[in-house]
């Protein structure tokens, strides 16, 4: 190919990202804001039923963690089958059935007699939402342009974040007002009309190319990623991260309907706007991270996490609340530094490394959130604290070997 040949050909490419600024770039962000918010809602709407849930079944704070966990379990292995599943037949496909799915189920869920019922719904729910989730991060790295990258995927991410504020916020007002089926109902409803938008105004892909399913390709993608230097370490950091965000949540509820504080359901629903501060700082630590490097602020963000976590151990619910900003505001910007930098790092199955970037955020999301429920039992809230502790112990330590990678490598 002549030399004048090739530079149209990378001026035709450059042309076809979508531009930060672009009607494009607005309608992409818009659609994506969308299906974060509507998938964080569906999936953590459940959250602040739980204490109801344990007196409707008459089951402990353990059994009924998991009508959240099923669901992140079943989320997390379904990414290992719908990136995969992307990588072939495409992109805005597998998204569209995914929210619809997710969407309803989660009316099916409302009307189910039995706690069986709710568990399997749950479980469908969750397993539809991967197909969202695994590919969505994937679609913005491959057609938002390069030097967009962090601060597009720190919007998706506070369209997460500001879907799982609501979707906790209206379930933990309504139902103090309205059944636990009434809110969930109105929760599917909302990701219904969230994903009709989301059909209508998201652009086609234009960078996308097909991989073969065979397992030989799914193979060769998988040990191209455990070969890096850099990957295999924020699969491990998605899990810690994950596994401390849903814990703390998952039992703070529980901590404030008891004494001395006897908080009403609405009320702990309302501390939910602590997610503002993750809103955010998922943007905010997007675009700090494209002009400093991910592996220069990554480590101070977990750091940031700590710092809140110890504050919630105090009694007063003013320092309480201060924790629970500060630990949102870290935790959001830790996921959105890592979640960018997984497409950076990763040179080929972009959607397979996604995957399993979330897989292991789901699973640490589905067993930490389970296993914080013996410490709560055993130890109440010190003992919730002691366990994320330790978790975010490691993290920083993962974090802080990830800072030592040579800047190319680390990719910033």
């Amino acid at each position: 190919m002549a030399a004048h040949e090739v530079e149209e050909e990378a001026e035709i490419l450059e042309a076809a990202y979508i531009e930060k600024g672009s009607a494009g770039y607005l309608a992409t962000m818009l659609a994506l804001f969308s299906s974060g918010f509507a998938t964080f809602a569906l999936l953590y709407c459940v959250q602040p039923m739980m204490p109801i849930l344990s007196d409707a079944f008459a089951i402990d704070a353990a059994s009924s963690s998991l009508v959240l966990s099923i669901s992140t379990a079943m989320l997390a292995v379904g990414m290992l089958i719908t990136g995969p599943i992307s990588d072939a037949v495409g992109r805005k496909s597998v998204m569209s059935l995914a929210l619809l799915g997710a969407s309803g189920f989660t009316l099916l869920g409302a009307i189910m007699p039995t706690w069986e019922g709710v568990l399997i719904t749950r479980a469908l729910v969750g397993l539809s939402l991967a197909g969202l989730c695994a590919v969505a991060m994937t679609y913005l790295n491959e057609e938002i342009h390069p030097r967009s990258i962090g601060v597009s995927m720190g919007l998706y991410i506070g369209g997460n974040a500001i879907g799982g504020m609501s979707g906790r916020l209206i379930s933990g007002v309504m139902v103090d007002f309205v059944s636990w089926r009434v809110t969930l109902g109105t929760l599917g409803l909302i990701g219904l009309i969230a994903a009709l938008i989301f059909i209508r105004i998201l652009p086609p892909s234009r960078h996308f190319q097909p991989r073969s399913l065979k397992p030989r390709s799914l193979a060769a993608g998988f040990v191209g990623h455990f070969k890096d230097r850099g990957l295999p370490w924020l699969f491990f950091e998605s899990f810690l991260l994950m596994g401390s965000f849903v814990t703390l949540f998952n039992y703070i509820g529980y901590r404030l309907l008891g004494a001395p504080y006897h908080y009403s359901q609405a009320v702990i629903g309302l501390l939910s706007i602590v997610y503002l501060s993750g809103i955010y700082s998922s943007a905010w630590a997007g675009g700090l991270a494209d002009r400093l490097g991910r592996n220069r602020v990554f480590w101070a963000f977990i750091a940031l996490m700590l710092g809140g976590l110890g504050l919630t151990l105090f009694e007063p619910v003013v320092l309480i609340l201060i924790g629970m900003l500060l630990f949102t505001f870290g935790f959001f910007a830790a996921h959105s530094t890592a979640s960018s930098w997984i497409g950076k790092r990763a040179t080929q199955a972009k959607a397979q490394a996604s995957s399993l970037y979330l897989f292991s955020y789901y699973v640490g999301s589905s067993l930490a959130g389970t296993l914080g429920g013996v410490f709560w039992h055993y130890g109440g809230w010190n003992g919730v604290g002691a366990f994320i502790a330790v978790l975010l112990a490691i993290a920083l330590a993962v974090g802080l070997h990830l800072r030592r990678l040579p800047v190319k490598q680390a990719a910033a």
